[in-house]
């Protein structure tokens, strides 16, 4: 008896996965199934973290934001108007900048800039203020239709199973009387207008002028906080360029479904016009929001066909603005991700009211560049977050190597046939 005779036979060669499948069509091509990721033998690096567990870290920081978040509601009322003069200043910045560079003295740049960009927004109010005033005075005369429509959406809800409470909830939103009490208030807030005006014309007078020292204490601070710097003029650039393109699609939105709707006899055009320019700025839910009004009453005045029309007319411009034109104009700038922006809108909305759903994205880019860009140990959750533009590179290249792989497969398997 030899060495040999004691040796096991040997397991024969094992055959690549293309080879094996080959022949049964149903599992030719596919990838075999991943294996399960194995644990690190080592724990990660906690450089700084004195002692203190990941976990109890987390949970601290959200105790953190929640309070920060009250507290941010609390003060609402002043806060808001204040971001949204941030937001206005951080994107008139470079007209006050060419002003000064063809000679315009610094004091007036500054000036001009702010007091036209409060004559805007205080045109724009008034023209809101004018539509909803001109709605307000038509609504009574729907009062039975919608009615109607209320009696028999509740009685669909019945028949699929929904309660009472919720039904009644859900109908009163269809009366007239309800309508009229929350526009009626809308116009009667002059108070809580002027105050917020105030509040925006002084911060539009004010920041400018602080804004003027921005370049210098930066310069200065770049030497010590470096990414401290690249964090705020990366979310300066991306706000703005965020603000200012989302600002010009929603107005060519806002007037081609103003026209369409103005031309299919629905009535209050124009504030369903200016509700779609404000619901431009609404990600992922502001569609639906400026739909349903122009769908109701759309449905009373030309029944279901102007329906169809309106969704039409409105699914095509926001798929082309929002799916198409939008997203190659603004590139990487937001570089948020679909679940993150639509937490943000919700989150923002309950914290600031409506201001907050409207600049939930600047809001999201500042605190994103704070808490992540600001800190390099923290910018490994930027793909997480939504930057994905070396995620999709990796994912192309790994798809261009299993299409070769399969090739090679194909074509070696052709040849030996």
């Amino acid at each position: 008896m030899t060495d040999d005779d004691l040796t096991p036979d040997a397991p024969p060669p094992a055959q690549p996965a293309a080879q094996e499948h080959r022949g049964r069509w149903p599992f030719r091509g596919r990838r075999p199934r991943p294996a399960a990721p194995e644990a690190p033998e080592d724990p990660d690096a906690e450089q700084g973290a004195g002692g203190v567990g990941r976990g109890l870290r987390i949970l601290l920081s959200l105790a953190a934001g929640v309070v920060i978040a009250f507290g941010m509601a609390a003060i609402g009322s002043i806060l808001a108007p204040t971001l949204l003069a941030l937001v206005l200043t951080i994107c008139a910045q470079p007209v006050r900048v060419w002003l000064e560079r063809h000679g315009t003295p610094q004091g007036l740049a500054t000036g001009a800039v702010g007091l036209t960009v409060f004559a805007l927004l205080a045109a724009f109010i008034g023209v809101l203020w004018v539509a909803v005033a001109q709605f307000v005075g038509m609504l009574p005369q729907y009062q039975p239709q919608l009615q109607a429509i209320g009696n028999q959406f509740a009685s669909w809800l019945q028949s699929i199973g929904v309660g009472p409470q919720q039904v009644q909830q859900i109908e009163a939103g269809f009366n007239p009387s309800t309508m009229l009490s929350f526009f009626s208030s809308l116009l009667g807030n002059a108070f809580g207008l002027i105050a917020l005006l105030v509040i925006v014309l002084t911060m539009l007078i004010l920041m400018p002028a602080d804004a003027a020292y921005t370049p210098t204490l930066l310069r200065e601070l770049r030497p010590v906080r470096p990414n401290l710097v690249f964090a705020m003029t990366g979310f300066a650039h991306s706000v703005r360029r965020y603000m200012v393109v989302t600002t010009l699609l929603g107005i060519v939105q806002g007037v081609i479904n103003g026209v369409a709707l103005w031309l299919l006899g629905v009535p209050a055009a124009l504030l369903w016009a200016i509700l779609s320019f404000l619901c431009s700025f609404i990600p992922n839910v502001g569609y639906f929001i400026a739909l349903v009004p122009p769908l109701v009453f759309g449905y009373l005045t030309g029944g279901w066909g102007t329906v169809v029309a309106v969704i039409i007319v409105y699914g095509v411009i926001n798929a082309i603005v929002q799916s198409v034109v939008q997203p190659k104009v603004v590139g990487n700038a937001v570089a948020l991700s679909q679940t993150l922006t639509f937490f943000s809108v919700l989150l923002w909305a309950v914290v600031l009211g409506p201001i907050g759903a409207i600049l939930a994205v600047p809001i999201t880019l500042l605190v994103r560049a704070v808490l992540v860009d600001a800190d390099p140990r923290s910018r490994l959750w930027r793909p997480i977050i939504g930057d994905l533009t070396h995620t999709r590179e990796v994912m192309k290249h790994e798809s261009e190597e299993r299409r070769a792989e399969r090739r090679q497969a194909h074509d070696g398997g052709s040849g030996r046939g």
